[in-house]
Parts: structure tokens; C-alpha cells; sequence
């Protein structure tokens, strides 16, 4: 999964968002996190899932979509609040 920040708080508070919506509603988490905001670079390991957030003007620099061409790609819809 790869997703995109403009700013360094924001890098990590999706990360954060995460990685608390995946322990707390699957008891679910990562095997490693690598990077740090400053970094501007965040992965999450989930073994079957890895997750990459980049603030996006590292995201656009690495092209990881690129190298992963042919996986499929899923376009993501934030939930509406209630």
C-alpha cells in the first residue's frame, strides 16, 4: 500500500492511524516500522501487507509505483463521518 502526506505531522499521524486501527480493531501489528518523519519516508510491515507512506514529493522522487506496475491498484475513499 502506498499513500502520500504533505507534511511531516501528517506522515505521522497516518501512521499512527494505522497502526492504532489495526492493533485495536484486529489486534493486529507490525513485524517492523522502518523511518521516522523527518525521513519523510514511514514503512509498515505487516508481512502480508506492506504499507509506505511518503510525504509526496518523496513518493513522487522513489516512483514505487513504477517498479510494482502491474500490481493492481486501489484507489482509497475517506470514511464519512456520522
Amino acid at each position: 500500500m502506498l499513500c502520500s502526506a504533505t507534511s511531516e505531522p501528517q506522515l505521522k499521524a497516518i501512521a499512527n492511524e494505522i497502526e492504532t486501527r489495526l492493533r485495536e480493531d484486529h489486534s493486529i501489528r507490525p513485524v517492523a516500522i522502518d523511518g521516522f518523519p523527518a525521513s519523510q519516508w514511514i514503512v509498515l510491515d505487516y508481512l502480508q501487507v506492506v504499507v509506505h507512506i511518503f510525504h509526496r514529493d518523496k513518493r513522487s522522487f522513489y516512483s514505487l509505483e513504477d517498479l510494482w506496475g502491474d500490481a493492481p491498484r486501489f484507489e482509497w475513499e475517506a470514511a464519512t463521518a456520522h
